[in-house]
C-alpha cells in the first residue's frame, strides 16, 4: 500500500527534545535541564490583563493581524529600544508564537528547491519549517571556538543560484550565544551583496546578561526592508502557553504572510493578545522581566561555574537560558550521555544533535529552573563524570 504521509512531512524526524522528554516524564525524581521555558508563572499585571479581558466577555476572534492595541505596544517597543519604526497598520503581524511566524514567513517567500541557510545548532523548528514549506536548508556548521557566532564569511560561501533567505537566531538557542554588531554588520553586507531575505529571530532580545546590548537587525542601516523580525512573549515575560508572537517586516512581506494566516489561523488567542498588550506597556511588567533577568544571571554563573570545575568545558553564554558543554571527558557521545544521565543520575539534558550534526559532542542545559535545582544536577552530574570520565 502506498504511503499516506508525503515525502516533506516524512523527511523530516520527530522533535529530539520531545521525543527525550516523554520518556523522562514517566521517571520519578527527575531534575530537568530540558525543555527551554521559563520556570517563573507569568507575572500578576500580566496574568490580570488576560483575566481581565475574560471578564469584559472579550471572546471572539480579532483582526487577522491582531488587535490596534497590540500592534501598536509591539511598534512602539521596537522604536524605544531598537529605533526601528513599524507601521501597527501594517508591517506588524500578530502570530501564534514565533513558530507560527516562522511557517508564515516560510510559506510566504519559498517556492520548492528555494534554498535557506541555517547556521547551526539551531532551535529545532528552524529547518523543519523551512522543508515543510518545499525549501531546501543549508546548514552552516558554528564553532566552540568561535563562541557559536556565523560569520559573514562563511554564510557567503553556503549562498548558490538558489539561495532565497539567510535564517538566524540570536540569542540563540540551544547555545546562549550572542552575536556582536561587528558579526552583525559582516552579515548585512552580505545579505544586501547577494539580495537575501534575512528571518532574524530575536525572541530572548531583553535575556541577555554581562556587557553585552542586543542589537536589533533590522536596525542596521538598509536591513529594515529586507528583514523580517520575528519575537513574542513566550521566553523575556515567562508566556509560553499564551501563544503570543509577531512578526514585523515590510509590507509586502507582511501582506504575503497575513494571507496565509488568514487562511490557517484566523487570529491569535484573543486573552492572550490583551496580556501581551500590557506586557510591553505597562512599567510593572517591565520590572518583573528585569528581575527574573537577574535571576537567570544568577544561575548563569552557577551552572557555567560549576559545569567547568566538573570538566563539562562549558562557554560562557551572554544570552537566553542554557548552557552549552562539551561532553567528551565522559568518553560518550552526546546522546548515549544524555540518556546514562538520565538513568543513573535522574538529570535531564537534551543531546547536542537534536539541534543539528553541529551539536555533536554537546548537551543543552537549561538554567531555566530553580537555583536549588541547579545544585542538586550540578551534584548529580558531578558523581557521574567521576564514574565515567
Amino acid at each position: 500500500m502506498p504511503s499516506r504521509i508525503s515525502k516533506r512531512v516524512t523527511a523530516v524526524p520527530p522533535s529530539g527534545i520531545r521525543k527525550f522528554f516523554d520518556i523522562a516524564a514517566t521517571m520519578d525524581d527527575v531534575i530537568s535541564l530540558g525543555i527551554g521555558e521559563p520556570d517563573f508563572v507569568t507575572p500578576d499585571v500580566i496574568l490580570q490583563a488576560g483575566l481581565d479581558s475574560l471578564q469584559r466577555g472579550e471572546t471572539r476572534y480579532t483582526s487577522n493581524s491582531g488587535t490596534i492595541e497590540l500592534r501598536n505596544a509591539i511598534s512602539q517597543n521596537m522604536a524605544t529600544l531598537y529605533g526601528v519604526t513599524y507601521s501597527a497598520d501594517n508591517e506588524v503581524l500578530v502570530t501564534v508564537g514565533v513558530s507560527e511566524a516562522l511557517y508564515l514567513a516560510f510559506t510566504a517567500i519559498l517556492d520548492p528547491g528555494d534554498e535557506v541557510i541555517v547556521p547551526e545548532p539551531c532551535f529545532v523548528s528552524y529547518t523543519a519549517e523551512v522543508v515543510f514549506a518545499g525549501g531546501v536548508p543549508v546548514t552552516i556548521a558554528t564553532k566552540f571556538e568561535n563562541d557559536f557566532q556565523v560569520t559573514g564569511a562563511e554564510i557567503e560561501a553556503a549562498i548558490t543560484p538558489r539561495t532565497k533567505a539567510l535564517l538566524i537566531g540570536y540569542p540563540n538557542n540551544p547555545t546562549g550565544a550572542v552575536l556582536s554588531r561587528q558579526r552583525l554588520e559582516e552579515i548585512a553586507a552580505i545579505a544586501e551583496k547577494h539580495d537575501l531575505i534575512v528571518l532574524s529571530d530575536e525572541i530572548y532580545d531583553r535575556l541577555v546578561y554581562g556587557s553585552h546590548q542586543h542589537v536589533c537587525f533590522a536596525s542596521l542601516p538598509g536591513m529594515k526592508e529586507r528583514t523580517i523580525h520575528l519575537s513574542g512573549m513566550s521566553k523575556d515575560y515567562a508566556m509560553t502557553g499564551w501563544r503570543i508572537g509577531y512578526a514585523c517586516g515590510p509590507v509586502d512581506l507582511m501582506d504575503a504572510m497575513r494571507k496565509v494566516h488568514q487562511f490557517t489561523i484566523m487570529s491569535a488567542p484573543t486573552m492572550g493578545q490583551a496580556a501581551a498588550a500590557v506586557a510591553l506597556t505597562d512599567q510593572r511588567a517591565e520590572e518583573a522581566l528585569q528581575s527574573m533577568r537577574q535571576s537567570y544571571d544568577s544561575r548563569r554563573r552557577l551552572i557555567v561555574d560549576g559545569l567547568n570545575s566538573i570538566g563539562l568545558t562549558t562557554f560562557e553564554p551572554q544570552g537566553a537560558f542554557y548552557a552549552f558543554p562539551n561532553v567528551e571527558i565522559s568518553g560518550m557521545d552526546e546522546d548515549t550521555f544524555a540518556w546514562t544521565l538520565l538513568d543513573e543520575e535522574k538529570v535531564a539534558v537534551v543531546p547536542g544533535t537534536a539541534f543539528g550534526a553541529a551539536g555533536k559532542g554537546f548537551v543543552r542545559c537549561s538554567y531555566a529552573t530553580s537555583t536549588e535545582k541547579l545544585e542538586q544536577a550540578l551534584e548529580r552530574m558531578q558523581r557521574f563524570v567521576r564514574r565515567h570520565g
